[in-house]
């Protein structure tokens, strides 16, 4: 794979509908080098594909996720986790799952995550972020194997590595605002890869390559991809 690694957020959102299978074949189509997805848990408590708290901007329903069942959530569109796992045990694309835990829900999150993640034995292909870093600290107790990312989108500041570092994480997932030559400068010597999100702006394929950025998350895998292949 060259560099940058091409992500596609939420798959290939910017032509299909985000967190959904359909994104998620069109981020394959395109040649991405992986997906970025959200996990919620349903009311009994197993992963599902979804970034908000509630179903109304995505799916117009006026309705928590944390109050529906597994079967209900599928039943109005909402992908499972194993759903998505099946669709991708005919490849090798990196998968970075993004945990979206309610309050006092870390355990439990991170729990469901690792079960799900060890049954379908994708640990090796597996990046799991997090904004809450207690959560990603009970995961890497839960398997210290898995690879796992610290999210930040406020400004930068040394605090974020050092965080990062406490939580377990060896990859620092940044919004592209918090980038900088000194934050990226420093999370090297600290030894963390670097993510970049979300990027729609072909320049940043070559921006990311003279900084040693590792993947860029775009909502438009194509386009980033015609940068980078274009330009070796």
């Amino acid at each position: 794979m060259l560099p940058p690694l091409i992500i596609a957020h939420r798959g290939a959102s910017a032509v299909a509908p985000e967190n959904t299978i359909a994104a998620f074949e069109a981020a394959i189509t395109a040649g991405a080098d992986g997906i970025e997805f959200d996990v919620r848990l349903s009311r009994d408590n197993l992963p599902v594909i979804i970034h908000d708290d509630t179903l109304y901007r995505t799916h117009g329903i006026r309705r928590r996720v944390a109050d529906m069942t597994l079967n209900e959530l599928i039943q109005v569109g909402v992908p499972s986790l194993a759903q998505l796992f099946d669709l991708f045990r005919s490849n090798e694309l990196l998968l970075c799952l993004e945990m979206k835990c309610e309050p006092g829900q870390q355990a439990t999150m991170a729990e469901a995550c690792a079960r799900s993640i060890d049954e379908y034995q994708l640990r090796n292909r597996m990046i799991v972020e997090c904004f809450d870093l207690s959560a990603l600290k009970i995961l890497n107790e839960i398997d210290p194997a898995l690879k796992t990312a610290a999210l930040f989108q406020s400004p930068a500041s040394p605090f974020m590595i050092d965080r990062a570092i406490g939580s377990g994480a060896s990859v620092l997932a940044l919004h592209y605002r918090c980038v900088n030559a000194r934050m990226i400068q420093q999370a090297r010597s600290a030894g963390l890869k670097i993510v970049v999100w979300t990027v729609d702006d072909p320049t940043w394929v070559e921006r990311a390559r003279s900084n040693d950025i590792e993947a860029l998350i775009t909502n438009d895998p194509a386009a980033l991809l015609a940068a980078r292949d274009t330009s070796v």
